[in-house]
């Protein structure tokens, strides 16, 4: 069946001046474009009813199974204007590969990377003239999400789903220019156990984690830091990224595969790693080790990667009876510059000389 979206123009798209507006102050995640892409599920069936259509409330029984039982994952990802006003998407073809294995985890039917790429596409050519220009560190954050919507109240794979694509611009997550962060090692609360849902993109994960968000907060820091729950002792990740740490012998190390979420941009970071002189090694990290390396200067930089914080720096942890910074506290080099480094390949400042951008428009 093919994988073509059927363009519905919506009736009263945004004015312009007030379109223009929303572009030159967007914030993170606050507006929306005016369409959105959408298929529907069966089980006997499959995919069908791919459309672009404009953007609104979607109907719902009180039953539907998303409700209920959280049966749900998403992506997230960015179209960027380069110079030229071309319009592209990174490593789409990761995002759509992580999508299928998130569905699979949560018993969802598999999309697959032509019908994913072909609804990104669709859309963002429709809603174009949102994507932000190339002059203004802005882009077009692209968010796909597939939920159940079977009428019943009993548990079981799901019968019926739907897919949707919405898009939001945004400026950068934590404001203009590089913002460094603290994080706050959780002791009370853990992402994920060997055997659940930690690598898959899934709601639920997230709304699990805002109860450490807001522990972090309390404790002045920016965002949680977990630990493994078998042992309470082996760094995981971030509330909502992926962590890094530089070493005095140059080595990029970040914790292995298995419970945590293989980020786009942590693979990146790993990818590009030997450009700077570095060695990428993905292992189990330990507090202790964190802390030591810290303390005798063996770990010179920590920071944190996602698609949505790029790369941000850290300086500082804490925690129960616990506090202690990076270096001198002040943003490291080697995070600087591989932030740089990919925001130049995103925005086309520096060739692409892996194939990692798919051109939309």
């Amino acid at each position: 069946m093919t994988d073509a979206y059927v363009v519905r123009r919506c009736a009263h798209p945004t004015p312009v001046p007030e379109r223009d507006a929303i572009l030159r102050d967007p914030g993170y995640g606050r507006f929306f474009t005016d369409h959105m892409a959408i298929a529907s599920w069966t089980a006997d069936i499959g995919w069908h009813a791919r459309e672009i259509v404009a953007l609104e409330p979607i109907p719902m029984h009180p039953a539907a199974a998303v409700l209920h039982y959280a049966e749900e994952i998403f992506e997230g990802l960015k179209a960027y204007r380069h110079a030229d006003g071309s319009v592209w998407l990174f490593r789409p073809e990761r995002n759509a590969r992580r999508f299928d294995r998130s569905a699979r985890r949560m018993a969802l039917p598999p999309l697959g990377e032509q019908n994913f790429l072909a609804s990104l596409d669709a859309l963002i050519r429709t809603d174009e003239p949102w994507v932000p220009t190339h002059d203004s560190s802005h882009c077009l954050y692209v968010r796909p999400f597939m939920f159940a919507t079977d009428p019943l109240l009993g548990v079981r794979p799901p019968q019926q789903a739907t897919y949707t694509v919405i898009a939001s611009p945004s400026a950068p997550l934590f404001g203009s220019g590089v913002q460094p962060i603290t994080l706050w090692i959780s002791a009370e609360y853990t992402r994920a156990a060997p055997g659940g849902t930690g690598a898959a993109k899934c709601g639920g994960n997230y709304a699990a984690g805002l109860a450490a968000q807001v522990e972090a907060h309390a404790h002045g820091c920016d965002q949680a830091l977990y630990l493994d729950s078998a042992e309470r002792r082996w760094l995981e990740e971030a509330g909502t990224m992926n962590i890094c740490l530089i070493t005095s012998d140059r080595r990029l190390l970040t914790p292995s595969l298995g419970t945590i979420l293989d980020g786009v941009t942590r693979d990146t970071v790993l990818a590009l790693a030997p450009e700077h002189g570095l060695e990428p090694v993905e292992c189990r990290i330990s507090l202790d080790e964190l802390r030591a390396g810290c303390a005798d200067g063996t770990i010179t930089e920590a920071f944190a990667v996602g698609t949505a914080a790029v790369v941000t720096p850290i300086t500082g942890f804490r925690g129960d009876a616990i506090e202690f910074t990076v270096a001198d506290g002040g943003p490291g080099t080697h995070a600087l510059d591989l932030r740089e480094h990919i925001l130049d390949i995103q925005f086309g400042l520096r060739p692409d000389t892996r194939g990692w951008l798919h051109r939309v428009v």
